[in-house]
């Protein structure tokens, strides 16, 4: 079994994913033939998403610290 990521893409009114070349090759996989698959939405990372902002000092943690 594989894992792989793809981008969903619009055709007419439903979504298809395109399998990969490599993973056609080795499952022997042809058009018309059913295969099964799990889908599951990628979470994007919040991380580096606010470039610039600078770290916590100790003043910003000691505020949060009274607000709690």
């Amino acid at each position: 079994m594989y894992e792989t990521l793809a981008k969903a893409r619009k055709l007419g009114g439903s979504l298809i994913v395109r399998i990969p070349k490599e993973i056609v090759e080795d499952e022997d996989i042809h058009e018309g033939e059913l295969v099964r698959l799990r889908v599951s939405k990628v979470r994007k990372s919040g991380f580096g998403s606010l470039k610039g902002v600078g770290s916590m000092t100790r003043e910003d943690e000691l505020d949060e610290q009274i607000r709690h």
